[in-house]
């Protein structure tokens, strides 16, 4: 299994086109037109509607600030740091209202694949099933990766992703574990 990682501090923030924050794309794969998997890191500075993306799984995670209030088609939830991840449907018409001030949030967007994300503190261990994507973003503060022979240690705001495919399995297993105050989950399958 080939392992990447990408710094949040290497990726320069897009501006939005309506003025009320800056994404910086972790990354887009296989790429970045024609995405199936993209990651992101959004600074929301203003309240206002979110971009509509058809046939899209969407995960989003409050990562800092007071949190925002997401109204996803008439349906109103509260997201903040110690909220799980909220999973919903990229298509339908979103808005999103700042609790307190800026916040920043992880997107996870799915395009013909089916995920999760899920916040981890402590220990933890995952057995992978093939084929999925995996990722792991550490938010702030270091994180511990092993997967079989191999051992990370992601600093804070870095993510570590990769693709474990059925041949994995005869070289080290499929175990992955995890050590950290605080990191997201996230694996898809197609």
């Amino acid at each position: 299994m080939k392992w990447h990682t990408v710094r949040l501090a290497d990726v320069a923030p897009t501006p939005w086109k309506n003025g009320g924050g800056t994404t910086r794309e972790l990354l887009a794969w296989p790429s970045a037109t024609d995405w199936q998997i993209r990651l992101s890191v959004a600074e929301v500075a203003a309240s206002g509607p979110f971009s509509s993306f058809a046939q899209t799984e969407r995960w989003f995670a409050v990562l800092s600030g007071a949190g925002v209030r997401l109204d996803v088609g008439g349906t109103v939830t509260e997201q903040r740091c110690d909220s799980a991840p909220f999973c919903f449907d990229g298509a339908v018409p979103t808005t999103c209202s700042l609790i307190d001030g800026p916040t920043t949030d992880f997107n996870l967007m799915l395009r013909g694949y089916k995920g999760a994300m899920r916040c981890v503190s402590g220990p933890f261990a995952q057995e992978l099933i093939t084929p999925t994507f995996v990722a792991v973003y550490a938010m702030n503060t270091r994180t511990e990766l092993v997967f079989g022979a191999e051992k990370w240690i992601l600093e804070p705001q870095t993510l570590l992703w990769g693709t474990a495919e059925p041949d994995d399995a005869d070289d080290v297993g499929l175990s992955l574990q995890i050590n950290t105050e605080g990191a997201l989950w996230m694996e898809a399958r197609p």
